[in-house]
């Protein structure tokens, strides 16, 4: 017996004023998929969408409720736990130590095999069945060596004894790289990681050089954001968006929770203060 999963994987804001290195990820079983993906494909039609890509960088103010429609139905599958969704980030404050020229050369792909290995609480599990997975990255922005190499290290994930008890299964054909453009899932990713990305380096006060007033863009961003914060406190009351999820006192809920947040901290830091206030 064998069970499977898709993860849609996409990354945003490579650097930014307070928190940096954005990584999400939403994996659903393949049993759930094609009722899923038809359901979210029929609901972007509905909105009068289906030429466009979804896409954070594309919300402006004629586009609110329509983002705003899809963000519910989306939060609604995982709040039913069929997606669950795992985002993680970096704050700018945790400065790693002890770097040497090929983390630095390899950062992007470094996080991205952290956030894979430990996002969805794998390690956690134990299964008597196969986990069998396919992963779909967003294009990856690097060399074809890179890229390769580090699809490498995904399929590694399963030999790791740290990952023995979750009983994997990685292929390497079960590796792609994508075009969301095709992949309703990936672009849902992708405006979440928009929206916290925005939200906590405090894009909804930007305002135009020279100008008093925000623009119309960044003012309906705010409020798909705003809608997007409400779902996630729907399934979950008081979520402080800049921290780690607690476990609730169960380090399995890393796999169980359907909506989670990391904050990566290296292990080797220097902590330098800001002036933020993230609420």
């Amino acid at each position: 017996m064998k069970k499977g999963f898709f993860i849609f994987c996409d990354e945003s804001v490579k650097s930014d004023r307070y928190y940096s290195n954005f990584y999400g990820g939403s994996m659903i079983a393949k049993e759930d998929y094609e009722k899923i993906n038809n359901l979210l494909v029929s609901k972007k039609q509905d909105i009068g969408m289906e030429d466009s890509e979804l896409k954070w960088s594309n919300i402006n103010a004629y586009r609110v409720d329509a983002y705003c429609e899809m963000m519910e139905l989306y939060f609604n599958i995982i709040a039913q736990n069929i997606i669950k969704f795992r985002l993680m980030f970096t704050d700018n404050r945790f400065i790693p130590r002890n770097l040497t020229a090929t983390h630095k050369q390899n950062e992007y792909h470094l996080l991205y095999y952290q956030f894979i290995k430990h996002s969805f609480g794998f390690s956690h599990i134990n299964s008597d069945v196969l986990i069998d997975l396919e992963l779909y990255f967003d294009t990856l922005p690097d060399k074809k060596e890179k890229n390769k190499k580090f699809k490498g290290f995904i399929h590694g994930l399963q030999y790791l004894p740290e990952l023995e008890g979750a009983n994997l299964q990685i292929k390497k054909e079960s590796i792609y790289e994508v075009d969301s453009k095709k992949h309703i899932i990936l672009q849902c990713s992708d405006v979440i990681l928009g929206s916290m990305g925005f939200r906590l380096n405090n894009h909804h006060k930007d305002k135009p050089e020279g100008q008093y007033r925000r623009g119309k863009r960044t003012v309906a961003k705010e409020k798909v954001y705003r809608f997007i914060n409400s779902k996630i406190r729907d399934i979950r009351p008081n979520f402080n968006i800049g921290v780690s999820t607690s476990v609730d006192g169960d380090p399995l809920n890393k796999f169980f929770h359907p909506y989670r947040h990391w904050l990566f901290t290296p292990s080797e830091h220097n902590y330098i203060p800001s002036s933020k206030n993230i609420k």
